[in-house]
């Protein structure tokens, strides 16, 4: 079974991703490392690491918030609200960007008051970042509900009786109890929202040195046929997410890593 799992993943991600490094340094490294200087790549990586953070940022906090919410209450609609997080797994990004056109677009009326009071979406960092953020919606929620159910409540309880309030109890119990859980899902959302294309490509515009993001820039080179900076700005993507899975695994305790597996 082993080698079975392995012959796969070979045939489906290692042969692959050597491939593209292989043409990627096919010249040497220094067709590769003029490719990445280009003014144009370095802001579109600027633009990617901008949308990639607040992507970050605002599931982090709605992902702690929602599982805690879904672990530790039961309320009507429960249940749906479970199933509408997933949501984002089963909608192709494309209709995701194609969604928030219509509510966000210049001509729609939320974004149509939105665009009166001088506040661009579309074709602007606020819908990349929120096209970015729809598509990486469940996956802090799922890494930090399941740790949640497995500690309990009894520490927070025992928190509750000695005085703590809320937010002193999350910082002093909870926190430190998923903290592994949410480093990983934080780890998971940084990965996707780097690599993101569908909605962003739909809601940004494309617009070089504006609103072109890295995975926009290995399209465009690629079409136009320079293919050492679409394959350079392909592995440099792969390799930083390459680098921080491989970090978080890395400083991860074992004991995590065993209850994990």
């Amino acid at each position: 079974m082993r080698a079975v799992a392995l012959a796969y993943l070979t045939m489906l991600v290692g042969i692959p991703v050597a491939m593209v490094f292989r043409r990627t340094f096919e010249h040497g490294a220094r067709p590769v490392l003029d490719a990445l200087g280009d003014p144009s790549v370095r802001h579109a990586f600027w633009v990617t690491a901008v949308v990639a953070v607040w992507a970050v940022l605002l599931n982090t906090v709605f992902g702690v918030g929602m599982a805690i919410l879904l672990v530790r209450h039961r309320f009507p609609g429960r249940r749906l609200l479970n199933v509408l997080i997933d949501l984002p797994i089963a909608v192709s990004p494309v209709v995701v960007g194609l969604a928030l056109i219509l509510v966000y677009g210049r001509f729609a009326p939320i974004g149509g008051w939105l665009d009166g009071h001088g506040i661009d979406v579309i074709f602007a960092y606020p819908g990349m970042v929120l096209a970015t953020t729809f598509v990486s919606l469940p996956l802090v929620v799922r890494e930090v509900a399941p740790v949640l159910e497995e500690i309990g409540v009894e520490q927070e309880q025992a928190a509750w009786t000695l005085g703590a309030g809320s937010l002193q109890t999350f910082r002093r119990v909870t926190l430190p109890a998923i903290r592994w859980a949410l480093a990983y899902g934080v780890v998971l959302t940084l990965a996707r929202s780097l690599g993101e294309y569908g909605a962003v490509a739909v809601v940004s515009g494309r617009l070089i040195d504006k609103t072109q993001t890295a995975t926009l820039v290995v399209e465009e080179r690629f079409q136009n046929f320079d293919q050492t900076a679409a394959y350079a700005v392909s592995v440099a993507l792969a390799v930083v997410a390459i680098v921080i899975l491989v970090l978080i695994n890395v400083i991860r305790p074992a004991s995590v890593v065993k209850e994990r597996s």
